[in-house]
């Protein structure tokens, strides 16, 4: 894929907020030519700015004079669903975080910005997905309609060279081998197919021949005469005859058994088959494609698949990277699944934290997108919170981390009594700062820049130890 020219790939960030010093870090933090960072004093100002102009990420402050942040954004969305916002708002308050969410909000920030990365690894998440989602939608209009839970979605280099070799091979009406472990999306690699060819206006008929047995498989894909066998009472076509006309889809076939294999090579060779029990060859009119989770050529090889049926289907062959492979596609995919399983399950659960990622990306995941999306599904059935924490990962994902109070006592119990004198000492030492920072907190009415002052210590350094202690400043305030 050839660059984009400059002027393209510029992204305008809009900055909402009545604090000068905002504006002059997010100058700061992307102080670069191919990010435009452009400022709004209030939320009319930033809205009316947004109307006229279009920007790639808003970033909005909740307190401003005029039309506060949660007022912008409901005012934005009634004209514009599309732009993404993150909200920034007081370290602490998180109902304002969850109903900026409930309105369309991308994300939060608290404030202050102790971690400059974190601000811009978010933004840059925005611009990623931003992009995703232009090209999803330019995916799915040559797809014609294909339904959104379908969709398979990638940025990554891997899965954009699948993409553009599906579109070439999709018209060509010739048999087609997907290749690919257990989980990466053979089948919606098929439905793609199918649905891109001139056959999409027939049947897709997708069958596991791993799932069945040799009898049954059998019965399913040729049908069978009445009286063939004990149960069959009326005459019942099978897939081929079904997926006339379109797409049959054969899953995992180097499980088929070497008669099933002679069957189906005569299929292909000469279009006609018989059903069990039948003396009449049956025409049909259907393409075959196929995939393995295996190695077909060790399959001849050992001798356990026909080199002429392998032949006959490795006419084409696309081959799916796994996930491991192509991690930078992980987040898109979270996503899909967040919103997804929200909307089943009736949860408000609209992101995770940049400890998850990291957990996820660290994963092999052996089970490729399939044990994804069932890792996403549990953690979205389980969340109670808007954001999925480690806390909502299986153990195996994320272990569990000792609380330091745990650590404490387990210490404590195996050491000396010197040492557990020391422990008890920085127990007694955090006990007494925590109080001090809450009677600190009263003193000045939850007012950081009163505490500051009042205690000497400076304002980002009081924040940090306001969140080690998880006390939040809202709660003071008369």
């Amino acid at each position: 894929m050839e660059p984009r020219p400059e002027a393209t790939v510029r992204r305008r960030l809009l900055v909402v907020d009545d604090d000068v010093y905002t504006h002059d870090l997010f100058r700061a933090l992307f102080d670069a030519p191919e990010i435009d960072v452009q400022s709004a004093r209030d939320g009319e100002e930033g809205l009316a700015r947004c109307r006229a102009e279009r920007f790639d990420l808003v970033l909005t402050d909740v307190r401003m004079p005029r039309l506060d942040g949660i007022g912008f954004l409901r005012e934005l969305r009634k004209g514009d669903p599309d732009t993404p916002v993150v909200i920034m708002t007081a370290y602490g308050s998180v109902e304002t975080a969850v109903e900026a969410m409930k309105l369309g909000a991308y994300d939060y920030l608290t404030k202050p910005f102790d971690k400059p990365q974190a601000v811009r690894h978010l933004v840059q998440r925005v611009f990623a997905h931003r992009d995703l989602v232009a090209e999803n939608r330019e995916l799915k209009a040559r797809l014609e309609g294909v339904e959104p839970d379908l969709a398979v979605i990638g940025t990554s280099q891997a899965m954009q060279a699948v993409f553009r070799l599906v579109e070439k091979v999709a018209p060509i009406d010739s048999t087609v081998l997907v290749q690919g472990e257990s989980g990466t999306g053979k089948e919606l690699i098929a439905r793609t197919l199918h649905r891109l060819s001139s056959r999409r206006a027939g049947r897709f008929l997708p069958v596991n021949c791993g799932a069945l047995p040799e009898t049954l498989l059998e019965s399913t894909l040729f049908g069978y005469e009445k009286g063939s066998f004990t149960g069959a009472l009326k005459t019942t076509p099978g897939t081929f005859e079904a997926a006339s006309g379109g797409t049959l889809f054969l899953d995992e076939v180097e499980s088929m058994s070497p008669n099933l294999q002679v069957r189906l090579l005569r299929v292909l060779q000469e279009r006609s088959f018989f059903r069990v029990g039948g003396t009449d060859p049956i025409d049909t009119d259907v393409r075959i494609v196929g995939a393995t989770k295996g190695d077909l050529r060790e399959e001849v090889r050992a001798g356990r698949f026909r080199d002429d049926l392998y032949y006959r289907l490795n006419v084409l062959t696309v081959t799916l990277p796994p996930l491991r492979e192509r991690l930078e596609d992980l987040p898109a995919l979270v996503h899909l699944f967040l919103g997804r399983y929200g909307r089943r399950f009736g949860k408000d659960v609209r992101g995770v934290n940049d400890d998850v990622l990291d957990a996820l990306r660290a994963y092999p995941w052996p089970g490729n997108v399939r044990e994804l999306e069932n890792v996403v599904e549990r953690a979205v059935a389980l969340a109670e919170r808007p954001r999925l924490t480690l806390s909502d990962l299986p153990r195996e994902l994320a272990p569990r981390r000792v609380e330091p109070a745990a650590e404490a006592e387990d210490a404590e119990s195996a050491s000396s009594t010197g040492a557990a004198t020391a422990l008890d000492y920085q127990a007694a030492k955090g006990r007494f700062e925590k109080a001090y920072l809450q009677e600190l907190l009263v003193r000045a009415g939850g007012n950081i820049s009163e505490a500051a002052r009042l205690s000497g210590i400076q304002r980002q350094n009081l924040y940090l130890k306001l969140q080690r202690y998880d006390l939040d400043p809202e709660g003071y305030r008369p």
